[in-house]
């Protein structure tokens, strides 16, 4: 499943990322999809801070690794996904966690 890194519901842009693993590691072949209003190709990309790519797709698979957000028209800035290269790494399930939460943890490399 997609993976929203904002709460559900709200009104705000949501950066999905998939596979479902935070931090995402570009080895997963990382796609990242933007939601929020407006119109189709109407959303602006940033990569560590820097303007990325404007009127782009609302989705895109990454290639390179940075931290990325992603803006939407209406609904403004989407939380940052970081995308590692590292090679070797500990994961968590995308979805937000609460204390006392079972959660499987993936150590890969």
């Amino acid at each position: 499943g997609w993976c929203p890194l904002s709460p559900t519901g709200a009104q705000t842009t949501q950066l999905l990322v998939q596979p479902p693993w935070r931090p995402a590691v570009l080895w997963d072949r990382v796609t990242l999809t933007c939601q929020g209003s407006g119109t189709a190709g109407a959303t602006t990309w940033y990569k560590d801070g820097w303007h990325w790519l404007k009127k782009g797709p609302n989705h895109i698979i990454v290639s390179e690794r940075g931290t990325y957000t992603c803006d939407r028209p209406g609904t403004g800035l989407s939380p940052p996904v970081i995308v590692l290269n590292d090679p070797l790494v500990l994961q968590v399930p995308g979805q937000a966690l609460l204390e006392g939460d079972t959660v499987t943890l993936r150590c890969r490399g």
